[in-house]
């Protein structure tokens, strides 16, 4: 019994993290029709700033620090590098594929190859005794963090100016425009905030792995964009359900069948929904803005 509440709680925290990127990739490609493949370079960006700051500061300022930075970046690369490329899906993917390579290799060159260790705060290094288990504290913590992250969104979307504006700008941007609406204002703030959730995912990252690398972002970025096509793009219910899914299948996998296979569990996942929904929305999508 133990053995189970210790890998739901460890799945669930995985899956939290990859709720954490995966819905800021829904939210800039479902709302906006962007596939940004820089989101992995933003999750690292975030990792190393909590991770250079975390001792420096107290925890929870260098997480600030790193959702800041993830915000910052994106609105940046969002204004100089994809407004003038709105109507050029296909430059989209190759100015995106280009920084999400660039800033990695920046990283590398300024910190090195090898990981860096994340010294966590004593209150997320310890355990939680849960049904005979003991939990990892941080497992909670990435947790509560995803449920925030989904309430929020949730709220901002339904219930915001700026979400309202960004869902009628999608469906017709010349009329909301026409209307004296500054739709590139609100785009900038969504590509901002899948930036800020992409700088938080890499600094809760660093304490679930206990280390950080320049590849670390990309890496889980391959997760993010399955959680997104199983999920639905721009559905957060979904992204949320399919993250915990995946996370859960991948940490069973590894323990009851072998070390590794809980990778190969995942992309079975992904093939077995896009049988059944014939191809899917989301991998549709995607054909359509890389072909």
């Amino acid at each position: 019994m133990s053995t189970l509440v210790l890998l739901a709680l460890t799945g669930l925290g995985l899956g939290a993290l990859y709720f954490l990127i995966a819905s800021g990739l829904s939210l800039i490609f479902g709302l906006m029709d962007v596939l940004n493949f820089a989101h992995g370079a933003l999750v690292t960006a975030g990792a190393y700033t909590a991770w250079r700051l975390t001792g420096r500061l107290p925890f929870v300022l260098a997480v600030a620090a790193a959702i800041a930075v993830g915000a910052v970046l994106a609105a940046v690369v969002e204004t100089v590098l994809i407004r003038p490329l709105y109507e050029r899906p296909k430059d989209q993917i190759l100015v995106t594929v280009g920084l999400g390579l660039a800033l990695p290799a920046l990283v590398q060159g300024i910190w090195g190859a090898d990981a860096r260790q994340v010294r966590a705060p004593k209150q997320l290094t310890g355990t939680v005794g849960l049904l005979g288990a003991r939990v990892p504290t941080d497992r909670f913590v990435l947790v509560a963090a995803a449920v925030v992250v989904l309430v929020a969104l949730k709220l901002f979307l339904a219930r915001t100016r700026y979400g309202l504006i960004v869902r009628a700008g999608v469906e017709d941007r010349a009329m909301v425009t026409a209307l004296g609406i500054d739709v590139r204002r609100a785009f900038t703030l969504v590509f901002a905030v899948g930036g800020a959730l992409a700088g938080l995912a890499g600094a809760l990252g660093g304490v679930y792995f206990g280390s950080v690398s320049p590849n670390q972002g990309t890496s889980l970025l391959v997760f993010g964009f399955v959680v997104v096509v199983i999920g639905g793009l721009g559905r957060i219910d979904g992204v949320a359900l399919a993250a915990a899914a995946v996370g859960l299948v991948q940490q069973f996998t590894n323990y009851y069948a072998a070390s590794g296979l809980g990778d190969l569990a995942a992309v079975a996942i992904l093939a077995g929904v896009l049988l059944v929904r014939g191809n899917g929305e989301g991998l549709q999508r995607l054909i359509r803005r890389t072909a």
